[in-house]
């Protein structure tokens, strides 16, 4: 169970590479509850469960999504949305 726990939890620095931000940056998504990560161990240092990385990234792929459509619906001309009137 232990084993299983350390592979699933992963330390700031390696989710900040993964992201392109920095340590920082993650430890705030932490205490904003964008990621699930808790302090663990003696000194208490920061993990990262390796799951929610993976949900943050799904999540930030579906908000650029979501943005590019409505940037495409907010060019589209009337006449595109419903077709030519002949």
């Amino acid at each position: 169970m232990v084993e299983h726990q350390a592979r699933r939890l992963v330390p700031p620095a390696q989710v900040a590479e993964l992201l392109g931000i920095g340590v920082d940056e993650v430890v705030e998504l932490v205490q904003e509850g964008h990621l699930r990560g808790m302090r663990v161990g003696s000194p208490t240092r920061w993990r990262i469960e390796h799951a929610s990385v993976a949900e943050y990234l799904d999540a930030q792929a579906e908000e650029a999504r979501r943005m590019a459509l409505w940037r495409q619906s907010n060019a589209a001309s009337f006449p595109e949305l419903w077709g030519r009137r002949s």
